[in-house]
């Protein structure tokens, strides 16, 4: 039994619809059948307007120049009828640049019937599977499959054959501030970095600790103990503040009130304008003392 090439999970069920993966028809009277590999002219191709990739590193791009310029493309595009002698990519956008590099006039590609929805779903899961795509870009793809063909986490999680968690943790991501996210795709830091830093509080918090890794060239494990250092801090701030913290007029009042008993008096009060005042005494003497004084 020969065994199948191995295909993204999504993207080999994508495939496998019966509205996607036409395998007789012809369209007009072109000799290109749907479903077939075909040899297909450069010229007649355009870009994909779905792709998620949008940065193409120049180096990466030549190295694969060079490769097809001597071996050929080994793996065929994939691309969707517009028309008579006229296609557009669903995949292999990479093979198809390096292709025009190396001055190729014909590629050879897989040929398929989608419509946008079906192209954007086929063209963001293909997408996905690959390694070389970055945190941010892979965190835009999940994104855009929940808010344009309208799936949920779950679903997203089943297609793809990725965790809940996964999905959860690239789609933070993306409430990062932008230099952070310009920062993860320009690899001035790991994804490793940005998920501590998502966790370390506000916008200006996140930028500040963000600064800091840069500088200080820190390790994932060196950030994520600062960004917990900073947040224990900010906890301890903010207990304290709670508790010790009073609004100036009654501040004030507890200053007189201790000046006139000449004891310590202590007041506390919360948001809805519940308190106590508390005042001590050393002895029954000082106790009578504050009596009479309640008594005026």
């Amino acid at each position: 039994m020969t065994k199948k090439r191995a295909l993204g999970k999504g993207l080999s069920a994508l495939l496998e619809n019966a509205n996607t993966d036409i395998t007789t028809k012809n369209i007009g009277l072109e000799s290109k059948t749907v479903g077939s590999i075909s040899t297909i002219s450069i010229a007649q191709i355009e870009a994909n307007p779905f792709n998620p990739r949008t940065t193409f590193e120049e180096e990466q791009l030549e190295e694969l120049r060079d490769s097809i310029a001597v071996h050929g493309i080994i793996q065929p595009l994939t691309v969707r009828k517009l028309g008579r002698d006229k296609y557009q990519l669903i995949s292999g956008e990479r093979r198809f640049r390096a292709s025009q590099l190396a001055g190729l006039e014909e590629v050879p590609c897989y040929i398929r019937i989608a419509n946008d929805q079906t192209m954007l779903e086929m063209a963001l899961v293909e997408n996905i599977q690959r390694v070389d795509l970055n945190a941010i870009e892979v965190g835009l793809s999940y994104q855009r499959l929940i808010d344009e063909c309208n799936f949920t986490q779950e679903q997203l999680s089943k297609k793809l054959g990725k965790s809940r968690s996964n999905i959860t943790n690239f789609l933070r991501l993306l409430k990062l501030p932008a230099p952070i996210q310009l920062g993860l795709r320009g690899g001035l830091i790991s994804m490793g970095h940005a998920r501590a830093l998502v966790s370390a509080g506000d916008e200006d918090k996140q930028l500040s600790l963000f600064e800091r890794v840069i500088e200080e060239e820190l390790s994932v494990r060196e950030t994520e103990a600062l960004v917990k250092g900073t947040k224990q801090i900010d906890k301890a701030t903010k207990s304290t503040k709670s508790k010790d913290q009073l609004p100036t007029y009654l501040s004030d009042f507890q200053t007189r009130l201790a000046d006139q008993l000449k004891t310590k008096v202590q007041i506390s009060a919360n948001n809805k304008g519940k308190g106590k005042i508390v005042i001590n005494f050393e002895s029954e003497n000082d106790l009578d003392k504050i009596i009479d004084f309640l008594d005026q």
